[in-house]
């Protein structure tokens, strides 16, 4: 059973090893200092960013991935560029995601932690869909979220998060349950 807490500073450090971790740092691009850790968690910390950052608990508790949450409407420039496949309404979400450890990669917890956040985002926060826009090139992300039930919508062309890597982005969606 998965669960989720939110990120607190005492977290930086764990969040500082998974970024360096060469699957994640591949696709997140974040700089690892903690100076560079609190410039991009410590707002959502101190609930002045309108996202939210959980980690993921196995069912010992212990941390092994870490989901961000946000509204879509929250950020308009970012769902500008879904606009050629779906239009965000107030109801639409978006999550980004990441299995910490490469140890814990490749055993189905990033489909299962997707699909767990997306529970907690419909029967809590009332969402209308999740949406999401990866990577073109992150085929493993992108197969977590189809194993988590979402449908592929199409391609945009979004700036990507790595420099390195080309606009090319597929969207999913996954529709609040009947």
């Amino acid at each position: 059973m998965i669960t989720f807490r939110r990120v607190a500073r005492e977290d930086f450090g764990l969040l500082a090893i998974w970024l360096s971790e060469p699957h994640n740092r591949r696709w997140w691009n974040h700089e690892v200092s903690p100076e560079a850790i609190e410039l991009d968690f410590g707002r959502a910390v101190d609930g002045a960013e309108p996202s939210e950052d959980w980690l993921a608990l196995d069912g010992d508790g212990a941390p092994f991935g870490l989901v961000q949450r946000q509204r879509w409407v929250d950020y308009p420039e970012e769902a500008a560029g879904l606009a050629p496949l779906v239009v965000a309404g107030p109801g639409d979400w978006g999550i980004d995601y990441l299995v910490g450890s490469h140890f814990a990669t490749g055993r189905g917890l990033g489909s299962a932690m997707i699909a767990a956040m997306c529970e907690v985002i419909f029967a809590d926060l009332g969402a209308d869909s999740v949406i999401v826009a990866v990577a073109a090139g992150n085929r493993r992300s992108w197969r977590a979220l189809e194993r988590a039930g979402f449908s592929r919508l199409g391609h945009v062309d979004i700036p990507a998060d790595n420099p390195a890597d080309p606009p090319d982005h597929l969207v999913y969606a996954l529709p609040r349950p009947a």
